[in-house]
């Protein structure tokens, strides 16, 4: 029976580097995708609402930051150890849990709602709102927490359709949600002229419908994974948690790393210089979609063929792997360098003290993505390798550790250069790092 079932698995079979492009290509196109409706959704709010709306984006980002740290928490780790019982063999044990994480994932969306509505004011201030963004914050805020429980099973689930072997169901997904929240933000703030309270509500409109969608796909139970009555089995939670918690390390740590961005714009420049951060913020998630969508869309074939300790296709699918994102590398910086500029524009207009800003800093930033896809990558195979503990390291490092240090040391001596710096010295200093990591388990997991 289970040589039946893994025949039908597309994650058994043994890929090579055009088999496993186009496996990860979905995942790749629906991260690309967010990348570029989260790039639209805030080139309405700073066309259609203004600057200062752009910058109150940036300042509630931790707590969004939070919510998506914790659903990908839950999702990463729970695939690997969805994917590793599949790869064992143990199907019904697999779909058991899958259903015990999503229910999870639910229970924790419906606790934020009801405490972040509850403590509000005293979030936004505390985040370091000013009077002229405090109104703004709110009104994006208040909206935006209603729908938490479904951008908590949006991410569970699109997550796991690509464990359950359908990858190309989740791109759709991906596709809907981003073309739905294009839309209603359109609708919401120029012909009803909501404001940003409409760029809230159409990005909630936007988690509802894969989490919709997964609801129903998983419930229908066609495929290897779906739903059934749960063990309640405390281990499986904790550990997701422990393994996927490098992922909200990531997400915590952007939290805080934003916030120290915006305080440190805000001492230097006031509110323009806080919208040209959340530029190049916004700017940075859509130019590494790539390399998250291509880490998530093989980390089950990795964890696969890991459970079932196949050495063999475990090498072949990270040497091409590691091919992929070196030349991914180089191409990224090589655009950001050529349109960083035309990308600036799109928010603010050439000639105005935020695009000014934005683009001094595109002159030094795109060095990050020379460093940062083998980062994301490796924190990704460790965590599909169920080692949390490495994955948690290399993302507290880049995303946290360093950057807060080099924040609080480069400003004080070179003003808003060192802003722009301390990203791509973050990045270097935890490739470093990364690459003697993959050395020193080389025998231990058997990828190369």
């Amino acid at each position: 029976m289970n040589e039946v079932q893994e025949e039908g698995n597309p994650l058994s079979q043994d890929f090579d580097i055009k088999s496993l492009l186009k496996f990860a290509l979905p995942t790749i196109i629906m991260m690309l995708l967010m990348g570029l409706y989260t790039i639209v959704d805030t080139i309405f709010v700073a066309r259609f609402v203004g600057t200062n709306a752009l910058s109150a984006l940036n300042i509630v980002c931790p707590v969004i930051n939070l919510i998506v740290g914790l659903g990908t928490m839950l999702a990463t780790g729970g695939s690997a150890i969805v994917a590793r019982k599949m790869g064992a063999g143990e199907t019904v044990r697999a779909s058991q849990d899958f259903t015990l994480i999503i229910g999870a994932g639910a229970l924790f969306g419906v606790i934020i709602t009801v405490l972040g509505t509850a403590l509000i004011d005293n979030m936004i201030r505390g985040l370091g709102a000013s009077g002229i963004l405090f109104p703004y914050c709110k009104e994006y805020l208040s909206i935006l927490l209603l729908f938490t429980p479904a951008s908590m099973l949006q991410v569970l689930f699109q997550n796991l359709i690509v464990t359950a072997g359908r990858p190309g169901f989740g791109m759709a997904l991906g596709i809907s949600a981003g073309a739905a929240n294009i839309l209603f933000d359109y609708i919401f703030m120029v012909p009803l002229q909501m404001g940003i309270k409409g760029a809230a509500l159409g990005t909630g409109i936007g988690y509802l419908i894969p989490t919709v969608a997964g609801i129903l796909f998983f419930t229908a139970g066609n495929g290897s994974l779906h739903f059934r009555r749960p063990v309640t089995d405390i281990s499986v939670l904790a550990g997701s948690c422990a393994n996927g918690f490098s992922e909200m390390v990531s997400q915590g740590a952007a939290a805080v790393t934003t916030f120290l961005f915006n305080r440190t714009m805000m001492n230097l420049l006031g509110e323009d210089g806080v919208a040209a951060i959340t530029i190049i913020i916004y700017t940075q998630f859509l130019l590494t979609a790539l390399y998250i969508g291509f880490s998530m869309g093989v980390a089950p074939v990795i964890s696969y063929n890991y459970g079932k300790q196949d050495n063999g296709r475990l090498k072949k699918v990270f040497s091409v792997c590691m091919r992929f994102i070196i030349l991914v590398s180089i191409v990224i910086f090589g655009m950001a360098v050529a349109f960083g500029s035309p990308l600036v524009s799109l928010f603010s207009e050439k000639g105005t003290h935020v695009y000014e800003i934005a683009r001094r800093g595109f002159l030094i930033f795109p060095f990050s993505f020379l460093f940062c896809g083998m980062n994301i990558f490796t924190s990704a195979t460790f965590t599909a390798l169920s080692n949390g503990k490495l994955s948690a390291v290399l993302s507290f490092l880049r995303t946290f550790g360093l950057i807060f240090v080099l924040l609080l040391i480069l400003p004080e001596f070179m003003g808003v250069t060192g802003v722009w710096l301390a990203v791509p010295i973050a990045e270097l200093l935890t490739m470093v790092v990364a690459l003697a990591f993959l050395y020193q388990n080389k025998d231990r997991y058997h990828y190369v």
